[in-house]
């Protein structure tokens, strides 16, 4: 490309610029950039040329220029030869310093070139700058600020400049006036001074290595002069901070004599600045630079402003810090590098200031001073080491310090002390002490709530960092372990450490292993008199009583467990062993376990066991004693912890029962009784636990030791009546009377029971009674205590319990049984009714249970009160929410077994069906209730009491079984029940019946009756909601228990069910009736007595209710009637009021139980509809102009009555025998009535319902029509037609003026494909109905016939027409099985039929003809190359029709094409190629997406069928649709984008590039995404390979494309004509019209659209390849 027109693409990208659009200006520069890659001298020109001549240009777009002329020179700059640089810089430095206002960005790009530049033509620039750098004058504040740049830059290129540039500069500080030059030159001096010192630092690389500190140091002080005697004095904030800054480096520069000079001077104005500035981050670095500088000449100045310093850098470490301000984070890190410094040259005076701010009220000041002294005890180390004890020292009072922040610093300081050695040192210990303490934080102290300022810290983040530091100090630190061990252990026994239990456990054992390892069999305990630490029985009671509860504390069960482990031989030495096997057991218990699904009973037993064992193994009474001893002088401690108490509690009675001396033993229950706290609940149960495991070793002195207590003063009372208004007094006195019944209760449970039947009447029940009541004045009061109450239950059922478990319990005569029991009963009463919260029911239900298998037995009233009180508190419960198993769930589902336990016992005294009678009595109600979790408790229980029942049911000699009818009566209905769980134990009940019947005739137990085991095989069927197959299943049953039913009970059943019609829930009701008529059909010979009542019984029925299920019982007598008088049964029921109501429709579907009477009916009702007259005009034409058309009554009700018909499902042979005439008369009937409104009659009666406000029926004409097809279809066997219209909408279409005829179309595909056979058939009755007089019957054949073939979801597919659906070309298995197609005279007529319509009036019948002529086709490819020419003609004379105005015709010959183009012959088809690509390519561009989707779908199937003979006439057609192709794949509409798609692989092997046709193979997939920018790319550079002479014309043809009105299209243009310019070889350049080309590309530069305008651009950027 020539230069002149390099200048005008140039030109053209920099006009570019000024788009308003930001994203439009970086990929303007971006193209710039990508432009100046390939030519950086052209670009840079360019852009310094415009620059220089623009200028006007505002400096927004002169910065953006400026950006890329900044890029292109730092990537190239080794190309630059020097006139360009100097060119650059020349324009820069003027652009730079053009305005000598301050316009940041604009200067700042120009400063950026000038920058970039001098990393290679450093004296260019320097010579610039420093011509604009001349003494006298004041430069303009952009040439020092580059100056001061390119020092960092490039330091070894401009520091040897510095020592003139600072001579130079010196003069102009003085005559800078404005605070904003000043602040320049600060920033100057600042950079300078950094580079100096960096080039210092790095002489051995430097190319001067002679430089010397002190060549500046004389201008460096006369800058510093100025700076901090007059700048300094300046009131802006902004130039006082830019001297600070600079003073920081420069004061490394000035004479150490200077500087000392300056010190007194210099400190106090900076500290004076943290007071004046809220970003102190600069004061800070540069105070530290000073302070160092200080310290390197040794300056004794510090000496005097230490305390200042001090002060002032204090204050700023109190700042708090904000975690979202790095500058506040940054400044405290500057701050503690100034502390680092004055600590290592005064580290007394430092402490001597820090320590006494420990001991302020302040807690900022606090926090501070602990974060400074942390530092400088890491940062100072060797300076502290002497320091050790005065710091301890002063610790004392931040270890007393309740603030949180202040104890998270105080964690962190002994964190470091700890490192360091100053825990060895006395007073250490009380910081490990602390650090102990912040790990037990309470949990009520681990929130507080954020203050004002959100500075509070959480506690939990103080008890983490404690633990934390306890196991890192314990592990890591080598020289910790002789100061942590053994002092660590002092921690363990005291409560206030329980939640630092954990950590400790956890650092113990780390510390003992240690020591193990040093020396293996020395004791890891050296007391040597050290009463501190904890005994062995301490440390066992305490570390078993806090692993009870193991996953609390952090887990501080298995920490705990693990230490007791290794601590084994210190605990007793016979342990080894033992506990070497037996904890890590334990351990891996916990493991598979979490604290969720930990068994707590189970765990704690496991424990006892442990210790139990551990005792067993030692076999030494004195450490038992010891350690029982420890356990009960612990037991206090654990006040706060109930659950850990009662644990301990029982570990007491384990040691107990260890214990060989009754002394002991009986002193220690002594004083446990005198000792426990009655008023706490939990500790009953302990208390209790431990007496009851006491006993099984020590039973006598567990009772003597209880009844010695009973008898003492404890529970005494006055005889006063006035005693009874103590209410305290009473109340305490009840629960240590509580705790006693229940330690009864566990000492029954657990005695020996070879001695406890001996105890239990005489020293138990009697204990338990005098405990429980007590005497007022002589009388025996009982009380109303419900905790009281428990107690006795709980304790009468473990010593019944205990009772029954005996060898001799079942022979036991308990003389106290009925009181016991009364007792209970009361107790159930006495509870709410509706509601279970605690387990008095339970207990009380269970202790009756043991109670009752003992002798004597009980007298039938108490009996049935039992029964009764149990009944209806257990049944009554609501039912707990959906909430999982909750407790109140849990505790009631284990009450219900109960409860079936206790039945199952009372029924037990009388086996007889009496006894079962009397049991099913008492549920009957709950069984009959109208709530269903009643019934399904009530009918449980039944079953379970018959099951018992069964299989302990003793016969002798033969009874008969006189209740049975009425107990199968009142259980087979509940078969059906709405509740699933009642029904399957209504069939268990009614199956254990059978059975029982069967037991008492004589058959054996093992006996097994087929037809009661069947009833077994029903429960699946039960399951199904559905009530269908649950009726059905009820059907089956009856006609089981009807088998084996005996005569005489089968009245009583029958009446049982009829009163089970009127049954709350209507499953039940319906089951009743469906079992009435089964026993009915199946043993109704044998009722010819009793046939009156039952007909009596089920006409009051009827009367009495209307439900659907009783209805049913009238359909038999309307079939027998319509067998003898059919015609005149529907002549009747035809009159019925339309629309028909629910017993009517019942009625109709009745008459279609038999096939031949509904095929009568059928045949009726067709009568009625084909010969009466559909609709009549209306008188409402008269004003209007269009006539409104009103249904006729009786086709009507005959289309009505024809869906009932057809709807049930017997009428399917009748259906069958009539489907065509059916079909085709409903399909005609559907399309006269869209439209139709009902008779006036109906809209009178619907008016008034409306008006009423009652719900009535409406009766639309043309919807009954499409019900009674609906119904024909499915009872024909067509069910799949009917779902695939109904997926396909087609029934809602099929309703609709608009939607008729796609309806007809896709009924007719359904049935094609799901029908064949059936539609030769149809398609006669079809054809004479073409030449009906009425357009919508004409439409409404043709659109039924024009489609025979239905689509396919297999073989291979065509793009087609609406909307992108894709046509089969693959003929439906459906079809062809039919021989539809290949019946001769079926397709000669129907060809015939549709070519005879092409010449009709109405577009929508030529339309579908061509529709009908390529679907008929498709049927029988022989069929089509024998009529190809004829359907050709069709076609293309449709791609002509010149009176459809939307091209619909056209459309549809198109898409007819598509289809055809694989079964016509070749030769008649390639006659015509090319005039048909000609006559669709016009429709590629038009406005209507389906016409540019089906057009050039067609165009991909033209170039399939064109390989051969024909390719190369129509290679022209398919390079003048490439570009189309190619574009349109940005098309807005997905279907056109996938037609382009196909047409491009089909394209793609008549351009005879493999790779071109594999490139599109492999982008264009359907499914796949399609990357457009590398797809397009790809093509491109194919095209330019193979074709280049095509690039003019497809250069032309995307130009055209530049106008197109869819902006994706637009976008794509520049993209193609881009890519084609990226691949063209240097040959192809005269095929590019690039004037043209410029022009379109600048026009697109003003699109409205910005995705256009960024194409363009990017497009432009490609045109390099030109230069």
């Amino acid at each position: 490309m020539s230069e002149t027109y390099a200048k005008r693409l140039s030109a053209i990208l920099l006009d570019a610029v000024t788009d308003k659009d930001p994203q439009m200006q970086e990929q303007v520069c971006g193209a710039l950039c990508d432009f100046g890659e390939s030519k950086p001298a052209e670009v840079l020109s360019a852009c310094e040329e415009h620059l220089r001549l623009q200028e006007k240009l505002a400096h927004p777009y002169r910065t953006i220029i400026l950006r890329a002329m900044e890029i292109v020179v730092s990537n190239h700059i080794g190309e630059l030869d020097k006139d360009m640089a100097r060119a650059i810089i020349l324009l820069a430095s003027n652009e730079m310093t053009k305005v000598k206002e301050l316009v940041s960005d604009w200067q700042q790009a120009a400063s950026s070139v000038l920058v970039a530049v001098g990393r290679r033509f450093i004296s260019s620039v320097m010579e610039e700058l420093l011509s604009k750098f001349q003494p006298g004058l004041l430069p303009h504040p952009c040439t020092v600020h580059t100056l001061a740049s390119l020092s960092v830059s490039n330091v070894f290129g401009v520091v040897p400049f510095l020592t003139s540039i600072l001579s130079t500069m010196l003069p102009m500080l003085g005559a800078a006036k404005h605070d904003s030059m000043k602040v320049v030159f600060c920033c100057a001096l600042q950079r300078f001074s950094e580079s100096i010192l960096e080039y210092l630092a790095n002489l051995d690389q430097a190319p001067d290595p002679t430089v010397r500190k002190d060549a500046f140091a004389s201008d460096i002080s006369g800058a510093y002069d100025i700076l901090f005697h007059q700048w300094l004095q300046s009131r802006g904030a902004k130039l006082q901070l830019a001297v600070v800054e600079a003073l920081g480096p420069m004061s490394h520069l000035l004479p150490s004599e200077k500087l000392e000079e300056q010190l007194p001077k210099l400190l106090p104005r900076v500290l004076a600045f943290y007071k004046k500035h809220a970003e102190t981050v600069h004061v800070s670095k540069s105070l530290g630079q000073i302070l160092e500088a200080a310290v390197s000449v040794g300056s004794r100045t510090l000496d005097i402003h230490l305390n200042s310093l001090l002060a002032a850098l204090h204050a700023q470490i109190c700042v708090p810090v904000e975690s979202s301000s790095p500058l506040v984070m940054s400044n405290q890190k500057e701050v503690l590098r100034c502390f680092t410094v004055l600590a290592c040259c005064s580290p007394d005076r430092l402490l001597a200031f820090l320590l006494p701010k420990l001991d302020t009220s302040n807690e900022r000041t606090r926090v501070g001073t602990l974060q400074v002294l942390r530092h400088v005890i890491n940062a100072a180390a060797a300076q502290m080491e002497v320091k050790k004890p005065i710091i301890l020292s002063s610790m004392k009072l931040p270890l007393l310090d309740t603030n949180n922040k202040v104890k998270r610093a105080v964690v962190q300081v002994v964190s470091a002390m700890a490192h360091h050695g100053y825990l060895e040192q006395p007073g250490g210990k009380a910081m490990v002490e602390y650090i102990v303490q912040q790990c037990a934080l309470p949990p009520e102290a681990e929130t507080q709530k954020l203050g004002a300022d959100s500075e509070a810290l959480a506690a939990d983040s103080v008890r983490a960092i404690s633990v934390s530091t306890l196991y890192l100090v314990s592990t890591t630190v080598d020289r910790m372990g002789e100061v942590l061990w053994p002092y660590l252990l002092e921690f363990l026994v005291p409560i206030r450490f329980t939640r630092a239990l954990s950590p400790l456990c956890r650092s113990l054992v780390h510390l003992a292993q240690k020591r193990q390892e040093a020396g293996a069999h020395a004791p890891l305990i050296q007391y040597n008199g050290n009463v501190h630490l904890p005994s062995p029985y301490a440390i066992t009671t305490r570390l078993l009583a806090v692993s009870s509860h193991p996953y609390v504390g952090d887990g501080r069960g298995a920490a705990s467990l693990r230490l007791l482990n290794v601590l084994h031989q210190d605990i007793h030495p016979a342990l080894g062993q033992r506990w070497v096997t037996a904890i890590p057991l334990l351990l891996k218990h916990l493991d598979e376990y979490s604290e969720e699904t930990l068994s707590q009973k189970e765990w704690e037993e496991k424990l006892l066991v442990f210790l139990r064992d551990s005792l067993a193994v030692m076999s030494d009474n004195t450490w038992v004693c010891q350690l029982t001893l420890e356990m009960c002088k612990q037991l206090p401690n654990y006040n706060g912890t109930p659950l850990e108490k009662n644990f301990l509690y029982k570990c007491v009675g384990t040691t107990l029962g260890a214990a060989s001396s009754k002394e002991v033993v009986r002193k220690h229950l002594q004083e446990l009784l005198e000792t426990a706290r009655y008023q706490e609940e939990r500790e009953h149960e302990g208390l209790a636990c431990c007496f009851g495991i006491c006993a099984i070793s020590h039973l006598d002195d567990t009772l003597a030791q209880l009844e010695d207590f009973v008898k003492s003063d404890v529970l005494r009372k006055s005889a006063g009546i006035f005693n009874l208004f103590k209410n305290r007094s009473e109340s305490e006195a009840n629960k240590v009377r509580s705790a006693l019944i229940l330690c009864y209760g566990h000492v029954a449970a657990g005695a020996p029971r070879e001695l406890l039947l001996a105890r239990v009447e005489a020293d138990l029940f009697w204990n338990m009674s005098q405990c429980f009541s007590t005497k007022v004045l002589g009388i025996k009061v009982e009380t109303q205590d419900p905790a009281l109450r428990l107690s006795l239950v709980q304790s009468v059922c473990m010593a019944t319990q205990a009772i029954c478990s005996s060898t001799h319990g079942s022979s036991f005569h308990l003389s106290r049984k009925a009181e016991l029991v009364a007792q209970m009963v009361e107790f159930i009463k006495a509870e709410p009714p509706d509601s279970l919260r605690t387990p008095i029911w339970k207990k009380a239900m269970l202790a009756c249970t043991y109670l009752v298998t003992l002798e004597p037995a009980l007298e039938e009233p108490v009996q049935a009160d039992l029964i009764h009180s149990c009944l209806h508190r257990v049944m009554a419960v609501l039912p707990e929410p959906e909430e999982g198993d909750s407790p109140q769930e849990l505790l009631y589902l284990d009450t219900v077994q109960v409860l079936k336990d206790l039945l199952t016992s009372l029924l037990q005294w009388n086996m007889t069906p009496q006894g079962l009678q009397v049991m099913v009595e008492h549920l009957s109600p709950w069984i009959k209730s109208p709530r269903g979790h009643e019934r399904v408790r009530a009918v449980g229980l039944s079953a379970c009491l018959l099951q018992f029942f069964l299989q302990h049911l003793q016969i002798s000699a033969l009874v008969p079984f006189h209740n049975l009818g009425l107990l199968i009566g009142l259980f087979s209905p509940r078969c059906a029940d709405l509740w699933p769980a009642t029904r399957q134990e209504a069939v268990s009940c009614v199956h254990s019946l059978l059975y029982l019947q069967l037991a008492c005739v004589g058959f054996s137990r093992d006996y097994q009756d087929d037809m009661a085991e069947q009833l077994l095989s029903l429960k699946d069927g039960l399951v199904h909601p559905d009530p269908a197959i649950l009726f059905h299943t009820c059907h089956s049953i009856a006609q089981l228990i009807a088998k084996r039913l005996p005569p005489d009970q089968l009245i009583n059943l029958l009446l049982t069910l009829f009163e089970s019609l009127g049954d709350p829930d209507k499953n039940c009701s319906r089951a009743a009736s469906v079992m009435i008529n089964c026993l009915l059909k199946e043993r109704g010979n044998m009722l010819q007595e009793k046939v009156p009542e039952i007909v009596s019984v089920l006409r009051s029925k009827l009367q009495e209710t209307r439900e659907e299920h009783v209805l049913q019982a009238a359909q038999h007598s309307v079939f027998a009637l319509a067998t003898h008088h059919c015609a005149a049964v529907v002549s009747n029921l035809l009159g019925s009021p339309l629309p028909f109501d629910s017993h009517t429709c019942t009625l109709w579907r009745a008459l279609a139980l038999e096939p031949g009477l509904a095929a009568q009916v059928l045949g009726l009702l067709l009568e009625k509809i084909n010969k009466d007259i559909l609709f009549e005009e209306s008188q409402a034409f008269l004003l209007s102009s269009t006539p409104d058309r009103v249904a006729t009554l009786l086709p009507l009700a005959a289309t009505c009555a024809l869906h009932e018909v057809a709807s049930a499902p017997a009428s399917g042979p009748a259906v069958l025998e009539l489907y065509p005439q059916l079909l085709v008369a409903l399909l005609l009937r559907v399309s006269c009535t869209m439209g139709v409104q009902p008779p006036p009659q109906l809209q009178a009666k619907e008016r008034r319902s409306v008006s009423s406000g009652l719900a009535s029926r409406s009766l639309e004409p043309c919807s009954s029509a499409v019900d009674a097809l609906q119904a024909v279809l499915v009872r024909g066997g067509n069910e799949d037609v009917v779902q695939r219209m109904e997926l396909d909408g087609g029934w809602q279409l099929l309703r609709t003026s608009a939607g008729h005829e796609e309806g007809v179309t896709r009924l007719a595909s359904a049935m094609a494909r799901f029908a064949g056979p059936r539609l030769p058939l149809v398609m006669k009755l079809l054809f004479t109905t073409q030449s009906s007089m009425y357009e919508v019957q004409r439409v409404t054949s043709t659109a039924f016939l024009a489609e025979p073939c239905p689509l396919s979801d297999q073989g291979p597919v065509l793009p087609g027409a609406f909307g992108g659906v894709w046509w089969s070309a693959r003929l439906c298995p459906q079809l062809l099985s039919s021989n539809v197609v290949n019946d001769l005279m079926l397709l000669e007529s129907l060809l015939y039929n549709l070519m005879a319509q092409q010449k009709d009036t109405s577009a929508r019948v030529r339309r579908l003809v061509l529709h009908g002529l390529a679907n008929i086709t498709l049927g029988s490819p022989d069929k089509v190359r024998t009529h190809s020419p004829q359907l050709l003609t069709a076609m293309i004379g449709g791609l002509d029709d010149g009176d459809d105005p939307h091209s619909l015709v056209a459309l549809e010959a198109m898409v007819g094409l598509t289809r055809l183009m694989d079964l016509v012959d070749a030769w008649d088809l390639h006659a015509v190629l090319l005039h048909i690509a000609v006559r669709i390519r016009p429709f590629f561009d038009s406005e209507r997406m389906e016409l540019r989707s089906v057009s050039i779908g067609l165009f991909g199937h033209l170039n399939k069928a064109c390989r051969g003979d024909c390719k190369d006439v129509f290679l022209e057609q398919v390079v003048g649709g490439l570009v189309p192709l190619l574009l349109h794949l940005r098309d807005p509409h997905a279907p056109v984008v996938t037609a382009c798609r196909f047409a491009l692989r089909m394209c793609g092997p008549n351009l005879e590039c493999e790779e071109l046709a594999a490139a599109f193979q492999r982008h264009l997939q359907e499914g796949h995404d399609l990357h457009f920018g590398e797809f397009l790319n790809t093509t491109c550079k194919h095209l330019m390979r193979h074709f280049p002479d095509l690039l003019g014309r497809l250069l032309s043809t995307s130009l055209f494309y530049y106008k197109s009105s869819w902006e994706d299209v637009r976008a794509a243009a520049p993209m193609l004509t881009g890519f084609l310019v990226l691949h063209m070889e240097a040959e192809q350049r005269p095929q590019v019209d690039l004037e043209q080309l410029l022009t379109a590309l600048q026009l697109l530069l003003k699109d409205p659209a910005l995705k256009v305008r960024l194409k363009a651009v990017k497009t432009l950027g490609r045109l390099v390849k030109f230069a």
